[in-house]
């Protein structure tokens, strides 16, 4: 199955949307490079429509995203009579496309960042989907209709890119729940776990015996996922909280050590230093203005 993904900021965006009825012999559109993403959800019957060498049978109940820069046709007429939503939507941010069996979460992201370095994530949306609940995705979809009389106000243009946001989110989650595996919830759970902890001292058997999982397998999990053991992670994110503080508060750094787990200052200190490649004075020293 093909997946498109997004890497955000910045979010796709809603540009406009409808619900069309089509009756038996009618076709969709055959278009090449129009150059937005257009998403077809279908509430009843079927549309038959390809794209480049693809062919998809679109029944109620089931959603298409046709991609921006590809030729899409119909492969023949509807059959009875078809209704469905479409709603054209773009990005300004990078995009692609990878098959299923390639999908892997995003790691945790590397290479030098401050305090204020605004992170990407990746959106990950099912280009073709059995909708698990079909009503709940109808339902957006309805309200993006009725709102495009109003998209001349500025209110409702806000108004349609939050409810477009909550869309995406449906059909991410769909995704999720068909391609997440056992190894994956795994890692999710350790890393929820030790960043809760993050304060207290955690042990391997404290993390197996709060998942309920041996500490080796959960070791595992976490560098498939995040490319870190879980105590490169809760390091890490150790390290993040104590840039904050050295950054919001005027804490001594004996002080800030010990709000985020470190039982001796210097170990902060050489910890930090390690990560960050400077001390953790210089790294506050940095962005004090005098």
């Amino acid at each position: 199955m093909s997946v498109l993904q997004f890497v955000s900021p910045p979010l796709p965006h809603y540009i406009a949307s409808g619900y069309t009825i089509f009756h038996p012999g009618d076709k969709h559109m055959n278009r090449r490079n129009i150059g937005v993403f257009d998403l077809l959800v279908v509430t009843r019957g079927c549309l038959f429509i390809g794209e480049e060498d693809r062919h998809y049978e679109v029944s109620g109940g089931h959603a298409l995203i046709l991609r921006p820069d590809r030729h899409h046709y119909p492969t023949k007429g509807c059959e009875e009579r078809t209704e469905y939503y479409w709603l054209h939507f773009d990005t300004t941010g990078k995009w692609g496309q990878v098959e299923e069996a390639e999908n892997e979460r995003p790691r945790e992201p590397s290479g030098e960042k401050t305090a204020f370095t605004m992170e990407t994530f990746t959106m990950l949306l099912p280009q073709f989907v059995s909708l698990p609940l079909p009503k709940a995705t109808y339902e957006p979809l309805r309200q993006l209709s009725e709102l495009e009389q109003e998209s001349h106000m500025s209110w409702a243009r806000w108004k349609l890119q939050l409810i477009f946001q909550g869309l995406l989110e449906q059909l991410s989650s769909s995704l999720d729940r068909r391609t997440a595996s056992p190894g994956a919830h795994v890692a999710e759970q350790a890393a929820s776990y030790l960043r809760m902890h993050y304060k207290e001292e955690v042990t391997a058997r404290q993390l197996g015996e709060a998942l309920n999982f041996h500490p080796v397998y959960i070791a595992r999990c976490m560098q498939k996922e995040y490319g870190v053991s879980p105590f490169d992670y809760l390091l890490r994110y150790r390290i993040e909280q104590a840039k904050l503080l050295l950054l919001q508060t005027n804490h001594s750094i004996a002080l800030i050590a010990e709000m985020v787990g470190f039982n001796q200052a210097a170990y902060f200190a050489s910890c930090f230093a390690k990560v960050e490649g400077i001390p953790p004075r210089t790294y506050r020293q940095r962005f004090y203005h005098i």
